[in-house]
């Protein structure tokens, strides 16, 4: 395995129309979680992949199972359960700017993650565990595993990258939020924060700040995420500014900060600098934003150096 990861996948249904969600009639069905959207986006750049996870035994889960593997994801580790169901939620898009996501994820099955259910030598075997901070603020159970999964990988010599991914709906209060949050960034060898989480972390939206107070505690690289404007990376060797990719209209912004990560990783693994990781993280979560859908965004190795190309052409991609 290159990368594995541990997280919630739901199945997401959009209204075929824009406006408040009580006027829709018909929706479209996908799939969508944070750690997934990851895995998808490194596997059909043909890195090999693991997802770790529990699902319902019900269809929901079995349209997760299919797509996730049909992705060329290892579904190996998530355990299907017999009593509690997968997780739903429902994304409202009133206009380009103003997007709202509902969870029904409360008692899911990936809710009752434990320790328990995650083989150590599958971690062991990838170079990179990647975790996000929405699975440990599911439950628990979920907080433990992730803690444990962290564990595992130290033990094993293998680098663990985390995505704050700040979700603010899922937590009871913010101070234990920052607490969590900070506790697993400090066990990781890169972070990549936004600077919204930067500012919710720190109270500063300075991205050399926000790097240097992650340094503080232990962290070696990190990467702050600027939207359209790129991000900034700071590690022992190396640190500087990336110009993000504008491109003509962003059709859904959701799930461009998962194709970031995705590209970052791959670009490691392909053996780049930071600087050009970065730089293909920037292209893969500016595609992502031209389409609909977490995943349909996502990449082949042909579309992404076409895309790139076409992005060193002209400053807006068309």
């Amino acid at each position: 395995m290159d990368v594995v990861s541990i997280g919630e996948t739901m199945v997401m249904f959009t209204p075929h129309t824009n406006g408040q969600m009580r006027y829709a009639r018909n929706f479209t069905s996908r799939i969508a979680g944070a750690e997934t959207n990851t895995l998808i986006g490194l596997a059909k750049l043909g890195h090999q992949t693991g997802w770790i996870s529990r699902v319902g035994k019900d269809e929901f889960g079995a349209l997760i199972l299919s797509a996730v593997r049909g992705e060329g994801v290892d579904t190996s580790q998530v355990i299907v359960d017999e009593e509690a169901p997968t997780g739903i939620c429902f994304k409202e898009i009133i206009n380009e700017k103003n997007m709202q996501v509902y969870y029904y994820r409360k008692y899911s099955a990936a809710s009752f993650l434990s320790p328990n259910d995650i083989n150590e030598d599958y971690i062991a075997s990838a170079k990179y565990l990647y975790v996000t901070g929405i699975t440990p603020a599911l439950s628990q159970s979920c907080r433990d595993s992730v803690f444990y999964a962290i564990q595992i990988a130290k033990k094993h010599g293998k680098k663990v990258i985390f995505d704050p991914n700040v979700r603010r709906k899922l937590w009871k209060e913010e101070e234990e939020a920052r607490k969590v949050l900070l506790s697993i960034a400090e066990m990781s060898d890169i972070v990549l924060p936004g600077v919204s989480e930067g500012k919710f972390l720190f109270g500063t939206d300075d991205c050399e700040e926000i790097s240097n107070l992650f340094h503080q505690r232990g962290v070696e690289s990190v990467i702050v995420k600027r939207g359209e404007k790129g991000a900034y990376y700071s590690t022992p060797f190396e640190k500087g500014y990336v110009k993000g990719i504008k491109v003509e209209k962003i059709v859904d912004p959701v799930g461009a900060g998962d194709g970031f990560a995705a590209g970052v990783l791959s670009g490691l693994l392909d053996g780049l600098n930071f600087a050009e990781s970065v730089a293909r993280g920037c292209a893969i979560g500016a595609m992502v934003t031209t389409v609909s859908g977490d995943i349909e965004g996502l990449p082949n190795r042909e579309m992404l150096e076409m895309f790139i190309h076409s992005s060193e052409q002209d400053d807006v991609v068309r």
